[in-house]
């Protein structure tokens, strides 16, 4: 396992590689950050993103968790960038409750590049898991041009 970090305007982004896949971005910084190809274009995409040149990840991902966590997250990472879902809309196409897919959402293991954010509730702005709350989700969504929803 190898980890890495950026600086965004949302936080420092420490990004884990396992098995030349990225398994894990959490907020935070790594005293010893590794190196290696996939870890170094995960940077460079998400710096890519933060400026704002990068719509769309291009990563190897793997989801640990249960099949309902990798459907729920596969989902979510299909949701466009500047657009948003209910809870209850992925619940409906993927014939679970609303509060499973809340529940799998709360439990990305890959946030920001699993867009997890733009998962709304039915009467729209619901909490997130990443540091900051509610704010960083804001943050991340009027980075996408996504905020006018909120209002």
């Amino acid at each position: 396992m190898k980890r890495s970090h950026i600086s965004t305007r949302f936080g420092d982004l420490t990004l884990t590689e396992q098995d030349g896949a990225i398994t894990a971005v959490g907020w935070g910084a790594v005293a010893r950050p590794d190196s290696s190809d996939l870890l170094a274009e995960a940077v460079r995409q998400l710096a890519a993103y933060d400026a704002g040149t990068l719509e769309d990840f291009d990563l190897p991902l793997r989801v640990a968790g249960s099949d309902l966590q990798r459907r729920v997250c596969a989902a979510i990472a299909a949701i466009p960038f500047g657009h948003t879902r209910t809870y209850g809309e992925i619940a409906r196409d993927l014939g679970v409750s609303a509060q499973a897919v809340g529940q799998a959402c709360g439990g990305n293991p890959i946030p920001v590049i699993i867009p997890c954010h733009r998962v709304m509730g039915a009467k729209g702005l619901t909490g997130f898991s990443g540091r900051g709350g509610v704010e960083t989700k804001v943050a991340l969504l009027r980075h996408e041009g996504a905020a006018g929803l909120l209002i």
